[in-house]
């Protein structure tokens, strides 16, 4: 059962205005604002997005401003989302925009896709609701409810159904009101045709569910089995000296870019903890330190690995740090902390530091 292209436009939109959530972002069509929110909202739930969203707009109320800002700052107004390249590459594409379009927003998704952390759902996002193209956009939300909507068989993350799903989604968008569409879609996937027990009896679209008639909704999507998340032990090392800790600055490219930590690293296979935090002083900073008592021990998931923090306290005892793996690196008192932006896991035990009573 093929659903008539208009008749689920029809009923989607009409749905959409009657029960749409108010949200900031689509309050008007500014398109450093829509921009913004799906920057934020590519790896994260509305719900936890839309603090993040408002503290952006406050701390950097038009593109000019977020151009402008030190990228410790934008890192720092990040803090906690995670996917940190997300805000290093809005930060890169704000300069951009402001110094090869004169500060307004490209309009075309071809030309959007050229700025930096820009794919072909943002652009169609951003064309289509700012611009009022007609694109078609293919987050996870919309691709579940078009794979219920053709009860597609075949795995949704592999390169051939996603393709399938694009030209299928570019073939349902609408020539008028496109944006107000786009949205439509997302918010169904987001709210009805979410990923166990959907909400089919509130569907819109319903009739046109070609998973619905053949009550297979609950099995789709198919996905490919995942791999168990690998995990590992990591040593942190809580360096003192004279109520100062010392933080480094992690290199702006790769994982968790730009962001201050305590330093460490992987313990190797034969090594206790101990030994891995002097290991890695060494390493990293060309120091020999004493390791003192331990401090904590945190448990921590990121997307693809999950992590076991052994922390430390340490004292140098020979040498100067060098940056040897970071950037940068200084010696800060715990006031200080809330200037920097770290990493979850580092969160996780820097209110146990204080400037007195350290052993």
């Amino acid at each position: 059962m093929k659903c008539t292209a208009r008749v689920f436009q029809k009923a989607l939109l009409e749905w959409f205005a009657a029960s749409a959530r108010d949200l900031p972002f689509r309050r008007s069509p500014n398109p450093y604002h829509i921009y913004l929110a799906e920057i934020i909202l590519q790896q994260t739930r509305v719900e936890q997005g839309l603090p993040y969203y408002e503290r952006f707009v406050k701390r950097f109320p038009t593109l000019e401003a977020l151009a402008q800002a030190s990228e410790q700052d934008v890192l720092k107004q990040w803090e906690g989302l995670g996917y940190y390249t997300r805000a290093r590459n809005m930060h890169r594409a704000a300069a951009v925009i402001m110094e090869q379009y004169q500060g307004r927003f490209p309009e075309s998704p071809e030309l959007l896709q050229l700025l930096p952390g820009i794919g072909k759902y943002t652009a169609g996002a951003i064309a289509s609701i700012a611009f009022n193209k007609a694109v078609p956009v293919l987050d996870g939300n919309v691709k579940r409810a078009l794979s219920r909507l053709d009860a597609l068989d075949a795995p949704i993350d592999s390169p051939e159904t996603e393709r399938l799903l694009w030209k299928r989604a570019a073939a349902l968008v609408p020539k008028k009101s496109p944006g107000e569409y786009n949205q439509a879609l997302m918010e169904l996937g987001a709210r009805l045709c979410i990923p166990r027990a959907p909400f089919c009896s509130e569907c819109p679209v319903q009739k046109q569910c070609d998973a619905y008639a053949r009550n297979i909704q609950d099995n789709l999507p198919v996905r490919t089995p995942k791999k168990p998340r690998p995990h590992y032990a990591v040593a942190v090392a809580v360096i003192h000296k004279n109520g100062r800790y010392l933080i480094g600055k992690r290199p702006s490219q790769g994982f968790l870019g730009g962001l201050w930590e305590f330093p460490g690293g992987r313990i190797q296979a034969g090594e206790n903890a101990a030994d891995a935090v002097a290991r890695e002083c060494r390493e990293e900073l060309g120091v020999a330190v004493r390791v003192g008592g331990l401090l904590a021990v945190i448990n921590h998931a990121y997307t693809h690995f999950r992590v076991t923090l052994h922390v430390y306290r340490c004292t140098i005892v020979k040498g100067k740090p060098k940056p040897n793996s970071h950037t940068d690196l200084r010696w800060v008192v715990p006031d200080d902390f809330k200037t920097y932006a770290f990493p979850k896991g580092n969160h996780k035990f820097m209110h146990l530091l204080a400037q007195e009573g350290i052993e």
